[in-house]
């Protein structure tokens, strides 16, 4: 609960930010019709897979259902600050992990500053949209901490208007989060750790789609 609120709370401070810079590029007498909206999704995500530091096995995050967020603060005809955050709930699993570690719940989140760009201008077709940030890993077992990892994502997608301030977003993403080459994880004061892996990178797959509120 603690790690989400504390996620939560650095949503809020990057609209500050975002909504700070849109007002000012907006005051600096730019004659530019800049919209703005905000976007739930429901996606699938699937990822690759981490090596068993110790039987050289492979580590499996389960592929699964996952929801998503998105704030879009326009800045002109064609780009908006987008401020994103995704959530998974999975598993890892692995023949190399004992039977009370195997089967292992595991929170993906992604907290992410980034923009889009709109080819046809905002609010209709194609898009690009990225974002840098950070990967929450936090494993749903009691004394295990959770991980907080520097990311990545890139995706393009398709916005299709199904009203005056309604909109149908199609999108495929990929995320990518910085491991160290071998290190331990999910680790605590009284479990040990569960999970050793070797690996410079998580990386992830996920089609969403999203009903936008634009204005």
């Amino acid at each position: 609960m603690r790690k989400s609120g504390i996620a939560m709370a650095c949503v809020l401070f990057s609209m500050t930010i975002a909504t700070g810079m849109a007002q000012a590029q907006g005051m600096g007498g730019a004659s530019h019709a800049a919209e703005s909206g905000v976007t739930a999704y429901g996606g699938y995500r699937s990822s690759s897979s981490l090596t068993e530091t110790t039987t050289g096995q492979n580590v499996n995050v389960n592929t699964g259902a996952s929801y998503a967020l998105a704030v879009d603060i326009g800045l002109d005809r064609n780009r908006q600050v987008e401020i994103f955050y995704g959530r998974q709930k999975t598993e890892l699993t692995s023949g190399g992990f004992s039977a009370a570690a195997n089967n292992l719940p595991l929170t993906i989140e992604y907290l992410h500053v980034g923009g889009t760009n709109f080819f046809e201008g905002l609010g209709k077709g194609v898009y690009l949209v990225g974002g840098l940030g950070v990967t929450l890993l936090r494993p749903d077992r009691a004394g295990l901490s959770s991980e907080t990892k520097p990311s990545i994502n890139l995706g393009v997608g398709y916005l299709l208007p199904i009203g005056r301030n309604l909109g149908l977003r199609f999108e495929a993403r990929g995320y990518a989060t910085l491991l160290n080459n071998s290190s331990s994880m999910f680790c605590g004061s009284n479990a040990g750790c569960v999970v050793s892996i070797q690996g410079t990178a998580l990386y992830q797959g996920e089609a969403l789609i999203g009903l936008s509120g634009r204005f």
